[in-house]
């Protein structure tokens, strides 16, 4: 009798831990994420752009590996800009994976409190193509924008001295991709994590370090979606199976 009581208080002991454990990994999987939490800070802005500025991987391969990023803010203000960059905030494997592409591109616009979550180039939206802070100049057969010099400090902020915006490019943007993300014509990867040439964290590391990110993410998002999917199943089973005593 006695050994039977142990085994049952084991039974009890190893569902509570598996049960707290669940319950952990589904909290962790349903934190909000650093873009709402951005947006939830900036709820009172009218105009806001928000920056994937910088992003780095740690400890891959084992059970501590972690993934992070860091963003750029933009406030519109009557006579300048502000500019603001976050801490790193540590991000799941999927959401790394789904901006891995997406290196010195704005993530979310806020305009005259329209907010949009396309991934354009930054600057796309409000900066580029706004006479108040520049205009298209020519130059060897291309329009090119250009800031005005009390912005020109906007050029460096979106990594553009020697990438300038092409007007052909931002024309194709705004007759072709309303309401979608854009990283170059015709699907090209003018734009984006490839192109990027200002100093960060990860531009410093090598290419086999962003190989193994890239892969790594994408087996670990793998791994995350198969556990939600059993998670889903479960939880649906014993929703359709009742509770004791029915």
């Amino acid at each position: 009798m006695k050994n039977f009581a142990k085994i049952i208080i084991a039974i009890l002991v190893i569902f509570f831990i598996a049960k707290s454990c669940k319950r952990s990994s589904h909290s962790s999987s349903s934190s909000p994420t650093p873009i709402a939490i951005l947006k939830g800070k900036l709820k009172n802005e009218q105009n806001y752009s928000i920056i994937l500025e910088d992003m780095d991987a740690k400890n891959l391969n084992t059970s501590s590996e972690k993934y992070l990023h860091k963003y750029q803010i933009l406030k519109e203000r009557k006579d300048t800009v502000l500019v603001e960059s976050t801490e790193w905030y540590p991000v799941t494997s999927t959401y790394f994976n789904k901006h891995i592409n997406d290196l010195g591109m704005e993530l979310v616009t806020k305009e005259n409190g329209k907010i949009h979550e396309e991934t354009v180039p930054a600057g796309y939206r409000g900066y580029v193509g706004n006479s108040r802070y520049g205009e298209w100049r020519h130059h060897n057969g291309h329009s090119f924008w250009a800031f005005y010099g009390k912005y020109m400090f906007l050029s460096h902020v979106f990594n553009r001295f020697n990438n300038p915006y092409r007007r052909d490019y931002y024309d194709d943007y705004r007759r072709n991709y309303n309401g979608r993300s854009y990283y170059g014509p015709n699907g090209r990867k003018v734009y984006g994590t490839s192109s990027y040439t200002g100093k960060s964290s990860w531009t410093s590391k090598d290419q086999s370090f962003k190989n193994r990110v890239r892969s790594q993410v994408k087996i670990s998002s793998a791994r995350r979606a198969r556990n939600a999917s059993r998670s889903s199943r479960s939880t649906s089973y014993r929703s359709r199976s009742g509770g004791f005593g029915k």
